[in-house]
């Protein structure tokens, strides 16, 4: 049985209904546990709590978790840095030297800036495709 935010067990809801998708998500957006909401995921700006003060969830669960929090930040920088420079060489009419410099600073700083909230996304995408194994798991063992 999964769990909804008043804690009491419910049968049948998917892990990606709408509702929940949202809730988790803007829990991940807050740099908040994906589990409870309750905790915050980081105790300084680059260091992760080992796991959540209130529910428990682990967040680093073997050695290279976050591995696909890597592709997460280059894919949003890469999207930002294409976007803004493309953009401003619209709109503006960049010269080459000038595009080169603001796409290298973009790609120094974007990936620091989203550092944690790419880990944060990851955890969540995590968590609701646990919820979901978990759930056929159940599905599958419960006699019909």
């Amino acid at each position: 049985m999964t769990r909804v935010r008043t804690g009491r067990p419910t049968r049948g809801v998917s892990p990606f209904a709408p509702a929940r998708l949202r809730r988790i998500v803007a829990r991940a957006l807050r740099l908040r546990c994906p589990r409870c909401g309750r905790t915050k995921l980081y105790a300084r700006r680059f260091h992760m709590h080992e796991r959540c003060a209130a529910c428990g969830l682990r967040y680093e669960r073997e050695q290279g978790y976050f591995v696909g929090a890597i592709y997460v930040n280059y894919a949003f920088t890469i999207a930002l840095v294409v976007a803004v420079v493309l953009g401003l060489d619209w709109t503006v009419g960049l010269t080459l030297p000038q595009q080169l410099v603001l796409g290298v600073a973009l790609c120094v700083l974007v990936p620091l800036l989203f550092f944690r909230y790419s880990r944060s996304l990851w955890l969540s995408l995590d968590y609701l495709v646990t919820l979901a194994d978990e759930r056929r798991e159940r599905e599958r063992l419960t006699p019909r």
